[in-house]
Formats: C-alpha cells, structure tokens, sequence
C-alpha cells in the first residue's frame, strides 16, 4: 500500500471541504475524485466525514470507488482519496433540506481545513458550497467562506479579494458581502486603491500577466453619466485610476457596466473590478457559470471554489455537474504552478 507523508509528496495535496452535507457538495466530489486521471495529478484530502462520503457513494452507485480515512500523523496515500474525519458522531443525512446540522458539519470541516492549509499541510484548499444562514445561526459573526479564510490567514478582511475566474474572464469585487445599502459608504479611493493593487499583484502573481490591463467599472447607471447620476465617478473612482495611471499602470474606466459585458469589451482586459457583489457576479454567472471559479485573491495560501450554490432543488439526485469543481481543483494547480515560476 502506497502512502506518504506530505514532505516526500510530489503532487500537490489539495484539500476539498464537503460543504453542506445536504446540498451538491459530497455528490460532486465523488464525481470529479472518480476520475482517476486526476489522482495521478493531485493527491486530494476530503474534510468531512467517511460515512457522509459512503452513503453519497452507495446513493450514486460507485460503491467501487475506495477512499482511506486520514491518521493522526496526516500520512497520506498518494494515489488514493483521503478523507479527514472532521467529527466522529453519526449525522442524519436529509438531501435537499437546509438543516442546522448541514451548517453544523460544514463549518467544522471548513475550521479543520483552513487550519491545515495555514499549517502548510495541504497546497490548497477547494471550498464545495455551504448555506451561511444554516452556519450563522450557531455562528453568528461567519459572512462567508472569503472573509472566515482571509482571517485566518492573518489578514483583515479588506486584504483579499473576491476573484470570479473563467477562461474567458476574471472579476473581483471592490466590496463583497454587504447590504446594496452600505456600499456606497464604504467605497473609498482607499479601499478601491487596496482592491486594485492587490488585483494587479495577483493577475502577474497568480495568473502569469506580465503587465495586467485593468477595467474598473463605475458604480452609478451609465458610470454616473459625469455627475448627473452620482458623484462617485468623478470624486473617488475616476481619480484613484489616474493615479494608478500615473505610476504607468493599465488601469482604465470607470466604465458603464451594462454596455461594457453587453459589448464584450470584457474581452480587452486581463481582469475587471466591479464595485459590488452582484454587479460582477450576474454578468460572470451569465457568462461562464458551469465553468466558473471563485478565487480568493491577495492572500499567502490558495483557496477555491465552484461558483455555484448548494442547489439543495437537485442535492442527492445525480443530477448536479462536477465542472465547476473540477475546474476549481485546476485553478488551485495552476496558481501553485504560476506562483513557483513567480518566485
């Protein structure tokens, strides 16, 4: 029997949250681990439990596919799937229902994984969908999977940014998760002037750009049509991009956001920045929501995830697709890969 610890390991170890345990989660796991074309490319540690991931199995009919719980010492098979065990009690499974003990579990495999992925123990980390308001009500302060990672990395939460990745597109939000209400007074040349450098650092970083083409999206209808629909443009966007400018920085906009997807100007950039959530993500969804990443950008340790929810509608059916995951599981290899080139 092949196993190893991580210091002898070639491939990388990547870690994979089950998310919530009554949504796609397990079910797209199993789907993108039983290719066994990615086993010879990454060596995966699932965080949840080994009878959620056999009940799932059996429900799929893949009792075949073999997986090896994780020991104490974190040595690790390196051709299998390993399963960390996250808590050891029996969970009633109830597919497609959003339970207090969906959040429960979810939120223990996430705290056991991020802590791995700061100890250096796994390369990256992929996040399966979680529902937050089945977490919050036991934690009442966790906003998402970004913000809880970004802490635990060391950083404030306005140190990294919430990056929608796709082969044809890459946007970040400015401000993430936060009532529409509260976005304009927390959208200052300060915190845009952060979320640009540290956009900027990660499309040469992370992503290979050697001299990134930025598109900043304004806030207003018709990018504040020059004061007429806002002052936001023109006092604290427009400037913080003259000054990125300035320094010889291909930082452009503010530009309308409709117009701008509507005539795939999005095509010209390497990355866009979008000043709230659903300004970015309805566009990038409607553009590329099967293949789909989301990444959290600006932080030492690498995490994603598929830009889909838990869609508790399908959960425990077969039916969900594994794509997006799959493709999350690249990314996180190609940012290991660009970050050691960087370096």
């Amino acid at each position: 029997m092949e196993h190893s610890s991580h210091k002898k390991i070639i491939k990388p170890v990547i870690g994979i949250t089950m998310g919530d345990i009554n949504g796609i989660g397990p079910e797209i796991i199993i789907k993108v681990l039983s290719d066994n074309r990615l086993l010879k490319l990454i060596t995966p540690v699932v965080y949840g439990s080994t009878r959620v991931l056999s009940y799932y199995r059996k429900n799929m009919g893949l009792e075949q596919m073999t997986h090896f719980p994780v020991r104490d010492d974190f040595e690790l098979h390196t051709k299998k799937i390993n399963v960390k065990n996250c808590w050891e009690e029996t969970v009633e499974l109830t597919p497609g229902q959003a339970t207090n003990e969906g959040g429960t579990y979810a939120f223990k495999a996430l705290v056991s994984a991020t802590k791995d992925l700061t100890d250096g123990k796994i390369d990256a980390l992929v996040t399966a969908p979680i529902n937050k308001k089945s977490i919050q009500r036991e934690q009442p302060d966790f906003i998402g999977h970004t913000e809880y990672i970004t802490e635990e990395a060391g950083r404030n939460k306005e140190d990294s940014v919430m990056l929608l990745v796709s082969p044809m597109l890459r946007v970040g939000v400015a401000t993430g998760h936060i009532p529409l209400s509260e976005v304009k007074n927390v959208l200052t040349k300060e915190l845009i002037e952060k979320k640009l450098k540290i956009l900027i650092d990660t499309v040469k970083k992370d992503f290979g750009a050697g001299k990134p083409k930025i598109a900043v999206l304004g806030v207003n209808p018709h990018a504040g049509e020059d004061g007429l629909l806002g002052k936001e443009e023109k006092e604290i966007i427009t400037p913080t991009i003259n000054a990125f400018k300035d320094k010889g920085q291909l930082v452009f906009g503010p530009f309308p956001s409709d117009g701008f997807f509507g005539t795939s100007e999005y095509k010209k950039y390497d990355a866009v920045l979008a000043m709230y959530h659903d300004q970015g993500l309805i566009p990038f969804k409607t553009l590329a929501f099967d293949e789909g990443v989301n990444y959290t950008a600006g932080l030492p340790i690498i995490r994603t995830s598929p830009d889909h929810g838990t869609a508790y509608d399908i959960a425990g059916k077969n039916k969900a697709s594994e794509e997006s995951i799959r493709q999350a599981i690249f990314l996180a290899l190609d940012v290991i890969k660009s970050r050691n080139e960087f370096a």
